[in-house]
């Protein structure tokens, strides 16, 4: 999608600083942080959020949560524990709509989040 800021991202088009990126999926640290770790795990392939998820997008969700584990091991956070994030429309916090996760940790996540 020509004016979807995540498919330029992936494209290249805009700057981005890539933690990691695979066939599926990129993952990029956020521009406004709000966890000492604070990353987006974008998919490549423009969804616009989990309300249009078709039945052979299994593999790329699997790939989201396969990659969330890469880094916390990597990381040092998977003991200390982690959270997944995932906003669907304006009135739960998505403001890019691209389907995208948010990986957060390195501080004491409360619940509810809200």
């Amino acid at each position: 999608m020509e004016d979807c800021l995540f498919c330029r991202i992936i494209e290249g088009k805009l700057p981005a600083k890539v933690v990691m990126e695979n066939e599926h999926l990129v993952v990029i640290e956020d521009i406004a942080p709000v966890a000492p770790l604070h990353l987006l795990i974008i998919p490549r392939k423009h969804v616009v959020n989990a309300l249009d998820l078709g039945p052979g997008d299994g593999e790329m969700l699997a790939a989201v949560y396969r990659a969330a584990a890469e880094i916390a091991r990597a990381k040092g956070i998977a003991e200390e524990g982690f959270r997944i994030v995932n906003n669907n429309n304006a009135g739960a916090g998505q403001s890019v709509f691209h389907i995208h996760f948010h990986l957060l940790a390195g501080r004491k996540l409360t619940w509810p989040p809200g």
